[in-house]
């Protein structure tokens, strides 16, 4: 008992001094810092300038008034910003607070946030535990008496200067081992501040695109008559993964439908260009593409091309709006729905299955007064929760539910995960059994998903999707496509085409070029070398759009030797330099 006396006399002692205040809350400023010397992929003296130039600034800002708690309680933007860092490390196990974490924060409804929120217990729980206390410990430092003294913080202003130069000298190394290291890129908090700039430049820049794509037009019309009725789907998927459909190999029943659909072409090899849906979604339904992102502020969907050839268009989601481009193309069509914002709007909570699609489908196929109609589904396929993207009562894998996420909860989670994806399969065969119960119609349905995803796949311990560093599971998508057989009689070349292309290496920038193909839509926009129903395709480089909006081939995107392995695993394109040194590396060789 008296040894615990003892110790919480000293303890009082300690904190009735103001150094030690000093240096706790140096220790946290720095906490970020140190988990990103062990995440990030920096030349050591890169690593010696994260932790240094950082450090040296907190050295001196703790210096600017007797009590350090004052400028503490100053740095409250940051400590939320180093929250928000530590819970993406949790999940993504690397990389900094990206521009498009950012815009995905922006764009992300509640209910999402929420889903997400409610199953990340352990980091929220770890980042209150290390921030929290520090703040009462501030607010205890501006109520005490005692002060720093002035040759403290005299000394420490100069050990933070000499903290400075070494640190500046360290990062002037990094740049010589490796010429692209840049301060603005990886130092901590100049890169959460360079791209906290840039997104809100991509913010302004898309809440002006109704402006600048004001003028667009494609000058589009339809090469067909109207003596055959056509009617084509694009469906959007949402968070789905090539790895976990039984069309592409996967051993569960995750398609039982789909798998008997005489007709169906399955594109083996197809990748997003982007792991965010508000990035990816875009680069499917218009002309943009990784190449060429920047074309995305000036030009319409394909919405719009379809309407200018004739074609009565509709748009119908299972998302809610959020101000991005899907919403600005969605309005496009001549009917636009958001089942969870109309819902919204009328005071319901509401959180629809996708199968609800099907109501508008149906309503709008049965109205023969139009010859030639496109719709566009934008599905909530699997994103997270996945519990909650289908009747409790039609889970097929078991156990289902969950109340966390953890690794060791992985066997739940794709349990979850394959039943959304059965959902998804049930969907599109009542698609297409919608299509062709049409008579004397030509019909196509393209199917792709935005993204893949995450599920502790490997020793990585990575989770869900959108990090800054892609990794296979979130790149490999499904892609199929059903033509009718009325649609085969007519342009028998379209289906040829695509069974001969169905194993070719392919990203979702073909998406826009095959549905104008499909359409038999002519405009100077359409380029058929990057449609799959053209026997015009031809295989290019595929490229990833990075967080900066930069492309950048396969082995320029940070995928790890995992990655590549399950590439070989699976049969897919990468290009072939360094693969085989980093395999060997790695021992996956």
């Amino acid at each position: 008992m008296k040894h615990f006396s003892d110790l919480i006399q000293r303890l009082r002692a300690r904190f009735a001094d103001q150094r030690t205040y000093y240096w706790v809350f140096l220790g946290v400023l720095l906490v970020p810092n140190l988990f990103l010397c062990c995440t990030e992929p920096i030349v050591w003296p890169g690593k010696v300038a994260l932790m240094l130039l950082p450090g040296a600034v907190w050295m001196a800002l703790l210096t600017v008034a007797p009590k350090p708690g004052a400028p503490f309680w100053c740095t409250l933007p940051l400590l939320v910003l180093g929250a928000f860092q530590l819970v993406l490390l949790y999940l993504f196990g690397n990389s900094i607070i990206a521009v498009d974490m950012f815009l995905n924060v922006a764009t992300t409804n509640s209910g999402e946030a929420l889903e997400l929120l409610g199953k990340l217990e352990p980091a929220i729980v770890g980042v209150l535990l290390l921030y929290i206390p520090a703040l009462v410990l501030a607010t205890l430092s501006i109520r005490l008496p005692a002060r720093l003294s002035a040759t403290f913080r005299r000394r420490n202003a100069v050990r933070s200067g000499i903290l400075l130069l070494v640190g500046i000298g360290a990062m002037v190394g990094a740049r010589l081992q490796d010429p692209e290291y840049r301060a603005k890129l990886d130092i901590w908090p100049l890169n959460i501040g360079y791209n906290m700039g840039l997104a809100v430049e991509r913010w302004q820049k898309s809440d002006r695109y109704p402006l600048t794509s004001a003028d667009f037009c494609f000058g589009a019309v339809s090469e067909r008559p109207d003596s055959i009725r056509e009617v084509y789907v694009l469906v959007i998927g949402e968070t789905s993964r090539a790895l976990n459909w039984q069309l592409y190999g996967y051993p569960r029943e995750t398609n039982p439908h789909l798998s008997e659909q005489e007709g169906l072409i399955c594109f083996r090899d197809v990748l997003t260009q982007a792991n965010a849906t508000h990035k990816s979604v875009p680069i499917m339904l218009c002309s943009a593409s990784a190449e060429n992102y920047g074309t995305l502020y000036t030009r319409k969907s394909i919405l719009s091309a379809f309407r200018e050839a004739g074609f009565r268009t509709a748009f119908f989601s299972n998302q809610s709006e959020n101000h991005s481009f899907i919403d600005f193309f969605g309005a496009e069509a001549d009917t636009t729905l958001f089942l969870k914002s109309a819902a919204q709007a009328r005071g319901e909570a509401y959180n629809p299955y996708d199968d609800l699609l099907l109501q508008s489908v149906s309503g709008l196929l049965a109205d023969t007064s139009f010859r030639k109609t496109f719709l566009v589904l934008h599905t909530y396929g699997s994103h997270f929760d996945y519990q909650e993207r289908y009747p409790a009562d039609s889970a097929y894998f078991l156990p289902a539910s969950y109340d966390d996420v953890r690794p060791d909860h992985r066997e739940v989670l794709l349990n979850a995960y394959d039943n959304s994806i059965r959902a998804t399969d049930q969907l599109l065969s009542d698609l297409i059994s919608y299509l062709r119960a049409l008579p004397n119609t030509a019909s196509g349905l393209l199917y792709a998903s935005d993204h893949g995803e995450d599920l502790y796949d490997d020793a990585r311990g990575l989770f869900l999707h959108a990090s800054p560093r892609p990794t296979y599971y979130q790149l490999h998508i499904p892609c199929v496509l059903w033509l009718s057989p009325t649609y085969d009689a007519e342009w028998p070349e379209s289906r040829l085409a695509a069974e001969s292309h169905r194993d070719k290496p392919m990203t979702t920038n073909v998406i826009f070029h095959t549905l104008l193909s499909m359409g038999g839509i002519e405009t100077p926009q359409r380029n058929d070398s990057l449609a799959v129903t053209s026997p015009r395709f031809t295989v290019t480089p595929r490229h990833y759009l990075n967080d900066h909006n930069k492309p950048r081939t396969l082995d320029r995107i940070g995928l790890g030797a995992e990655d590549i392995a399950m590439f070989r695993r699976m049969g897919l394109a990468f290009p072939a330099e360094r693969v085989r040194d980093r395999l060997s590396a790695a021992g996956l060789e």
